[in-house]
């Protein structure tokens, strides 16, 4: 709905539809007893081809996978959910592909297809997708806002058609909050509020190195609530000045400083139960296989995640 324009009849029932099947999914969340479980995600395999990938994914002991839209839809949705029932796997996120905080035309281009992808999406059993909000910009604050708030959501409402949820992922580090002449939307409390002006459907994407270097705590966390956090990546991070934080500098969990045992046990107290993407960017040697790659990222992960007490 753009900034103005009055909630109609048909948006009313849209998201009155939307409420009750996210009510409905926790109430069977909860009854199952349903946990957090670890997705791959590309950045431990590169350029693996989507079947490639998917078949690892399960072999190594993965319970879900990021998904390629394009290597996906390539395979049509029948099939996509057959191999996913035949690997026991779930898909866990799916990245928006709409250029939210760019050009206008390009914005245009490519809301015209967000319904489709959408549809196909949730056809396969992924409700969830997630982008990133901009730290940074070359306008002012206030108009950015105005201009990102107004796509968000018409992003929203189309979203809604097929009852997926949108998780807004900050960023932290001190390098992209400079990169351009003025500071947009980094810190978690601030996208929280941002995200629920944008949509009943937006949330957040919540990474633990983001989470770390914007300052957030666990508190953070809590406040979010289940119903708030779409999605979660988790790393690690070397202790640095903040002005020396590049995000390819990243590690495998447990590695690092971040806290991440709290982070896990946050998360486990609002009964989070999607998926959790390792994503150490910069931490997987050129020369390591995808296999490698995947297994060291699953290993790591489930290692804090038991220290933790969630698994």
């Amino acid at each position: 709905m753009l900034r103005g324009q009055m909630l109609t009849r048909r948006t009313f029932l849209q998201r009155a539809a939307w409420a009750a099947g996210a009510a409905t999914c926790t109430s069977r969340a909860g009854a199952t007893a349903s946990r957090m479980f670890v997705s791959l995600n590309a950045s431990l395999t590169r350029t693996l081809p989507w079947l490639d990938f998917v078949r690892l994914a399960a072999r190594l002991g993965y319970g879900g996978v990021d998904v390629n839209v394009n290597g996906a839809r390539a395979q049509g949705v029948d099939a996509t959910r057959a191999l996913f029932d035949e690997l026991k796997i779930v898909p866990a996120v799916a990245g928006l592909p709409v250029r939210f905080s760019g050009g206008e035309a390009e914005y245009q281009e490519d809301l015209q297809r967000l319904n489709e992808t959408a549809a196909f999406l949730s056809g396969i059993g992924c409700p969830r997708m997630m982008t990133v909000l901009p730290p940074s910009s070359a306008t002012p604050k206030a108009e950015f806002r105005r201009v990102i708030k107004d796509r968000l959501a018409a992003i929203s409402e189309i979203l809604l058609r097929s009852q997926t949820r949108l998780g807004l992922e900050f960023l932290g580090p001190l390098h992209f909050r400079t990169r351009q002449p003025y500071e947009f939307i980094w810190r978690m409390d601030e996208t929280l509020a941002f995200a629920k002006e944008c949509g009943p459907n937006i949330g957040l994407t919540l990474d633990a190195w983001h989470w770390h270097h914007a300052g957030a705590t666990a508190a953070d966390i809590l406040t979010a609530g289940k119903s708030h956090i779409v999605d979660v990546h988790v790393s690690d991070a070397a202790r640095q000045p903040a002005e020396d934080v590049r995000d390819n500098q990243r590690l495998m969990p447990g590695e690092g400083v971040i806290d991440l045992v709290t982070f896990f046990q946050s998360l486990q107290r609002i009964g989070y139960d999607g998926g959790v993407s390792p994503e150490p960017l910069g931490r997987v040697p050129q020369d390591m296989t995808a296999e490698d790659g995947a297994r060291l990222g699953l290993d790591t992960t489930l290692a804090v995640m038991k220290k933790a007490g969630v698994l």
